[in-house]
């Protein structure tokens, strides 16, 4: 009687570790969950397992009581342990009926089955560090760069950086922009270099040896020196002013719904701050979740109030739009005003603005259309046409046909890409 009680009391145990180790899942999935059907759903479980846990507690309460551990021990005798049918069908049956008491039922596993997948997949981002360009241009150029901040003429573009989204420190920038143009200035001599002992032709050989004096190929190839470092310079200067705009349409595209969004978010009368967290949390709007993102980390981690952190984040946002949504959102708050009201009111004023701009870049993708077909379709055909033409007749053109079609074939690459890089500059790129 003993030897039962006791292992009895060992699968008890083991029940009750199992349960505690579900409870204890249960608790850790609580709190990754923010629906809150599935928290619903997950409290159900716990507390059935709970009720479970309880009775198993009884039982070894029960178990415990029975056995007498001060029992004399009596010489071991080989003796089988009858035990009748009825009774294990009555423990079988009780079993059962414990069991589908605490069934799961079919959506409930779903859901468990869903949440686990979804707690698996979900991957750590990594943490973005500096590369190592960017870190040897701090170490040979940081104290200029941290002088040349303070100059006027590059305010402009640490404002640029800022409101862009290239994630980088505006002085570090500089420190970037002056060891590229450095770079560009040694690639600039040795182009200057080859140019001066040889010449490049479409014909082959492709490179020559130039047969002029140094001073005459000098005097034609010294430009190059001050030309590629300049216009390496000017190039880093400005991109991030391109990144911005950008970003600013990006952000233009979005804004309208998600001020829909966060309209019909206000009206539950919930904390402001909740609203931007639910916009990020759904993932419609990634460009616009970046700038929610920095204002929530202002008032988390730096303890910033709402209304200073939405002045700052205003401040630096690469949309004017967003920029005065923000304020005016700050305003609203200090005045105490009807905050679906105000959303109701700018996101019909964005989406009235939104659907002008899609007419006006409707018609600016036409009128590009008709800009591409002429230059980069007809333009090109009816100059090779000209250029065969003047071949045969003989007017002093010394190509090859095949040299010919070459020469249109890059003319027609090269156009291509000016074409791309000038839609994009112009945000007609997105539109198209």
């Amino acid at each position: 009687m003993m030897k039962i009680d006791f292992e009895k009391l060992q699968k008890i145990i083991e029940k009750d570790k199992k349960i505690v180790k579900e409870i204890k899942g249960l608790f850790v999935e609580f709190r990754n969950i923010r629906q809150p059907e599935e928290k619903q759903l997950i409290t159900v479980q716990i507390k059935s397992l709970k009720t479970l846990l309880k009775q198993t507690s009884n039982e070894i309460e029960k178990t415990l009581k029975r056995m007498n551990f001060v029992e004399q021990l009596k010489p071991r005798v080989e003796e089988k342990v009858v035990v009748k049918k009825p009774e294990i069908q009555k423990v079988r049956s009780r079993i059962r009926t414990d069991i589908r008491e605490f069934e799961l039922s079919a959506i409930e596993k779903i859901t468990l089955k869903r949440l686990r997948k979804k707690e698996k997949g979900e991957k750590q981002k990594k943490i973005r560090r500096p590369s190592l360009y960017v870190k040897l241009s701090n170490r040979f150029f940081s104290k200029i760069s941290n002088n040349l901040i303070k100059e006027p003429f590059f305010r402009r573009l640490k404002r640029d950086v800022l409101k862009s989204p290239l994630q980088i420190h505006p002085q570090s920038y500089i420190s970037l922009i002056l060891l590229t143009t450095l770079l560009s200035f040694f690639v600039a001599f040795f182009i200057t270099a080859f140019f001066l002992f040889f010449n490049f032709g479409v014909e082959v050989p492709f490179i020559t040896k130039s047969t002029k004096t140094i001073g005459a190929r000098f005097i034609k190839v010294v430009w190059s020196l001050l030309v590629i470092p300049i216009g390496t310079f000017f190039l880093l200067y400005f991109y991030p002013n391109v990144e911005r705009k950008n970003e600013e349409i990006k952000i233009n595209q979005e804004l309208p719904f998600a001020a829909i969004s966060m309209s019909a978010i206000s009206g539950s009368m919930i904390d402001p701050t909740k609203i931007f967290s639910i916009l990020v949390s759904t993932k419609d709007y990634p460009h616009i979740a970046k700038q929610f993102t920095k204002l929530l980390n202002q008032i988390n981690l730096q303890g910033y109030s709402l209304v200073n952190a939405l002045r700052v984040i205003g401040l630096n946002s690469p949309s004017e739009k967003l920029s005065e949504l923000f304020n005016g959102l700050a305003t609203t708050i200090t005045s105490g005003g009807d905050l679906p009201n105000f959303f109701e009111t700018r996101a019909k004023s964005l989406l009235l603005t939104y659907r002008l701009e899609r007419e006006k870049e409707s018609k600016t993708a036409e009128t590009f259309m008709d800009i591409y077909i002429s230059v980069v379709i007809a333009a090109p055909m009816i100059l090779m046409l000209l250029l065969i033409t003047m071949r045969i007749s003989g007017l002093g053109i010394g190509l090859s046909t095949g040299m010919i079609a070459l020469v249109m074939s890059l003319g027609v690459a090269v156009i291509n890409f000016v074409f791309l890089i000038f839609l994009n500059i112009r945000g007609g790129a997105t539109a198209i």
